[in-house]
């Protein structure tokens, strides 16, 4: 697929300078270079600013808000035009008047603001500006998000259980008390775009919000390859049958930790078997019926959300741009 890397998040050449991160006495430097540029993140949420809400904001480095994430260890992302970027969790500090009800909901509308920060740039979620982001902002988002939550969840060695430190610049945990070693993990995913003829397979998941379908995905297993992967989870949630399958695009989504491995799979049947476990509904549509849910006409499905590669797959189908 020629367009593949256009998917949000998709790669937009940020120097990642690996070579830096065993390099203490560079990067103490950096972290304290007017110049350099710190993404701060309070509860997977990045500082969001612009009147259309489509900018991630970037501090420096002896801000006030930064001063008040405590002892949390910065994350080195690179460079972005020759300036140093790190992220860092600043969910040490306590916002006036949460709502914990909707916090951590599917799609949190909730913005915070921190009373040193212009009115117009609050933390809010993700999900709901991915699309607005530039490709350099997305790919910085979800680097710093999805490492930042690898941290908050992975405190303990997996070896001997006592507490592991940060290293490598936020790209390591090393534990003092047996010297293991543990990296960032990412889970990969496929994610189908299942076509019989005309017609495109869509789910929902159970608990979904009203109207909402998407493609079909899954976790791949140990010992499984990208193809297998696919037929067996379109088996297992729908009973459909596949046959040839090929790759499109990826996409990382940091929610938290997925490489979402899209593909392009041929049914060989059509008869539909839910699994009640996986899925509440699944449905076959046609091309002028997808047409209809894009433009947000159709009676059922609603549009799926821009940003994510469901959208990304099933809007260049449409535009007979998979080749």
């Amino acid at each position: 697929m020629q367009i593949a890397e256009t998917v949000t998040f998709g790669g937009s050449g940020l120097d990642r300078a690996a070579e830096m991160r065993n390099q203490p006495d560079q990067l103490a430097s950096l972290r304290i270079d007017p110049q350099t540029r710190v993404l701060p993140f309070w509860r997977g949420k990045p500082l969001i600013g612009g009147e259309a809400r489509d900018q991630l904001v970037h501090l420096g480095p002896g801000h006030l808000l930064l001063a008040e994430a405590g002892p949390a260890t910065p994350v080195f992302l690179g460079f972005d035009s020759e300036r140093a970027c790190f992220a860092i969790d600043v969910s040490a500090w306590e916002p006036p008047a949460l709502d914990a009800a909707l916090l951590g909901s599917f799609l949190d509308p909730t913005e915070q603001y921190h009373p040193s920060l212009p009115a117009d740039q609050r933390f809010a979620e993700l999900r709901g500006v991915m699309a607005r982001l530039s490709p350099r902002d997305a790919e910085l988002a979800a680097t710093a998000k999805a490492i930042l939550t690898w941290h908050e969840t992975h405190r303990f060695c997996a070896r001997c259980g006592q507490p592991s430190r940060v290293t490598h610049a936020g790209w390591q945990r090393t534990c003092p008390a047996c010297g293991g070693t543990h990296f960032p993990r990412t889970d990969p995913v496929v994610i189908m775009l299942v076509t019989a003829g005309n017609a495109v397979l869509l789910g929902r998941a159970p608990g979904w919000p009203a109207g909402m379908y998407s493609l079909l995905a899954g976790f791949v297993e140990p010992g499984e390859t990208i193809e297998a992967a696919v037929r067996r989870e379109v088996a297992e949630e729908t009973g459909v049958r596949v046959g040839a399958v090929r790759y499109l695009a990826s996409q990382p989504w940091p929610f938290p930790a997925n490489l979402m491995i899209g593909c392009q799979a041929d049914a060989t049947s059509r008869d539909i078997t839910l699994d009640p476990a996986e899925l509440e509904d699944a449905l076959w549509l046609s091309r002028e019926a997808v047409l209809q849910v894009m433009a947000g006409e159709h009676p059922v499905v609603k549009p799926t959300r821009r940003g994510a590669i469901a959208h990304f797959l099933l809007s260049n189908w449409l535009a007979d741009r998979l080749d």
